[in-house]
């Protein structure tokens, strides 16, 4: 067994860029930025990197991840036997329990988590992006304390955790949770799944950054400026600043996207009831604003008495939801693992 030394959890999929327009929201290019090591004490050891990593059309992507995180546990002097594991949270279609994604990072005749474990020479664990951000506030955030919650991710979609009975629901095949994808509204935008009129084709800050483009070239009243989908990491960051600094445009934008991911929430609420709802992800870092109008929506679309009991809360994680739920995945998964191996996968636990 390997001893309980130092954890390395390497981060997620953001995406870098977009292809041509068909029409609709349009299909990304993704990067890996964020690579870090932790110990059990949930310490950041080192720096942590981040790395662009082309997906789209890039037969060589897993390769070059893994090599990452081979530079990365080199440069950081730490010794492979103190490495409990490694942690992966990215967006797509995932089986934890085979350790593919079906959506990315295909290998002919292998799993993912085998490859990059074989490669490490370290147990490898891979889930989906937004359950990985249920897990950090079901384990440490504002989800502790509850039995039922829905976490909503707010970044280049909107993603969407399930905790119930106090455990994180993947559904029969562990594709739960595909929020931005039930079917809102019929202006006959195309979305990245294919079809038209999901909630991500309004409601994702993708979009609130085309529109905030938009709205800069018909003239709109605003400070924001330099806004690029290309460079569409730095343009969320510069128009949540906008939004908290209380720029009107921008604030307008966002509510208005709040108000419909309210209209799914209210979905969520009426067949699922949870206790409580949590923003989280990036769009968190504009939480308060996102509140007010969700609310409103619920107000607007919800039987009063389910929405009663059904509490809205603002995550304290932010940013580091995500790598603080790479860590979890890892740390409970080591103590159900006996013997943990390079690529070893089962089923996971997650530990009261």
């Amino acid at each position: 067994m390997k001893t309980l030394g130092e954890l390395i959890r390497p981060g997620f999929i953001r995406e870098i860029g977009l292809a041509p327009s068909t029409g609709g929201r349009r299909p990304v290019m993704y990067s890996i930025p964020r690579i870090g090591m932790h110990d059990l004490s949930n310490n950041i050891l080192f720096k942590v990197e981040t790395h662009e990593l082309i997906l789209e059309d890039n037969a060589d992507c897993l390769r070059e991840l893994t090599n990452l995180i081979k530079a990365f546990i080199s440069d950081s002097g730490i010794g492979i036997s103190k490495i409990l594991g490694v942690g992966i949270g990215m967006p797509g279609f995932i089986d934890v329990v085979k350790g593919v994604n079906y959506s990315y990072l295909h290998i002919e005749g292998n799993s993912l988590v085998s490859y990059v474990g074989n490669e490490l020479n370290l147990p490898v664990y891979i889930d989906n992006d937004s359950s990985l951000i249920a897990l950090a506030e079901l384990r440490f955030g504002a989800a502790r304390h509850t039995k039922n919650s829905m976490v909503l991710n707010m970044s280049w979609g909107v993603g969407l955790g399930m905790v119930l009975d106090d455990k994180i629901f993947r559904g029969h095949n562990g594709f739960a949770g595909e929020f931005s994808h039930i079917p809102l509204f019929a202006n006959g935008k195309l979305c990245s799944c294919g079809k038209q009129g999901c909630l991500e084709t309004e409601a994702s800050l993708t979009v609130i950054i085309e529109k905030a483009i938009q709205g800069i070239a018909d003239g709109k009243l605003t400070k924001l400026k330099g806004l690029s989908i290309i460079h569409l990491d730095q343009s969320i960051e510069t128009f949540l600043a906008a939004v908290n600094h209380g720029d009107k445009f921008a604030t307008e934008l966002l509510s208005s996207a709040a108000y419909t991911i309210g209209r799914g929430v209210a979905i969520l609420i009426h067949i699922l009831n949870p206790e409580v709802i949590i923003i989280s992800g990036r769009g968190s870092l504009a939480g308060k604003v996102l509140q007010a109008p969700i609310q409103h929506a619920l107000n607007e679309h919800c039987i009063p008495r389910l929405a009663a009991n059904t509490i809205i809360r603002v995550s304290e994680l932010g940013m580091n939801a995500q790598l603080l739920g790479a860590a979890a995945l890892v740390m409970e998964n080591f103590a159900l693992d006996e013997n943990p191996e390079p690529g070893n996968r089962t089923e996971p636990a997650y530990l009261n």
